[in-house]
């Protein structure tokens, strides 16, 4: 299967330090892996209703927010989650986006879990704070979920900004945006281990 990279972007900001380190690990994949970026900021969902006890699941229209999410997360062989640092985890909008994949977990003829057993899962984040230890709780969330889905895991490439713009002061996230998309993302486990951070 060609590789297909889906870059989900959960920040608040357009061309904020989290996408912005993102595209730059993106600029190293070869020209024939198809990217697609999608804005949470520019294609709200909305609030995630739990529905597991219902028989209400319905694939959503593919025009909303919604069906466009599902579909590209469907075709996706490589996700990649960009989300900045927010209280030590994922952004509203991202969690939001994690929160649906409940719902397509039981969506009629989607078989969500079985499409993404297999496929990779990775992260960008941008934090505020010089030591990379308080992603923590963002590394595990993203490692947790890869593992539940048989997916693997390509870790969280972390880049220190807060100004607009500062990350690419970051030469050392720099350095490993250039190799980040390269290595082989093993199986994602539980628990989650503090190595799989670079």
């Amino acid at each position: 299967m060609t590789r297909r990279f889906l870059f989900v972007l959960g920040s608040a900001r357009h061309d904020g330090n989290t996408e912005l380190l993102a595209r730059k690990a993106a600029e190293q994949l070869p020209a024939d892996v198809e990217q697609q970026w999608i804005s949470l900021a520019e294609h709200p969902l909305p609030d995630f209703e739990d529905l597991r006890h219902d028989n209400d699941h319905v694939r959503p229209p593919a025009d909303s927010a919604t069906g466009l999410l599902l579909d590209a997360t469907l075709a996706a062989t490589d996700l990649v989650i960009a989300s900045p640092l927010y209280w030590y985890s994922v952004s509203s909008h991202t969690k939001r986006y994690l929160d649906h994949w409940s719902g397509w977990l039981r969506t009629p003829g989607v078989d969500f879990k079985a499409t993404l057993t297999g496929r990779a899962l990775w992260g960008v984040t941008a934090l505020a704070h010089e030591e990379g230890e308080v992603a923590d709780p963002l590394i595990g969330t993203l490692n947790h979920t890869a593992a539940y889905m048989g997916m693997r895991f390509g870790g969280v490439l972390l880049g220190n900004g807060s100004a607009p713009g500062q990350v690419v002061r970051d030469e050392a996230a720099l350095a490993r945006a250039k190799t980040f998309f390269a290595q082989q993302a093993p199986l994602a486990r539980f628990p989650y281990e503090a190595a799989a951070a670079v």
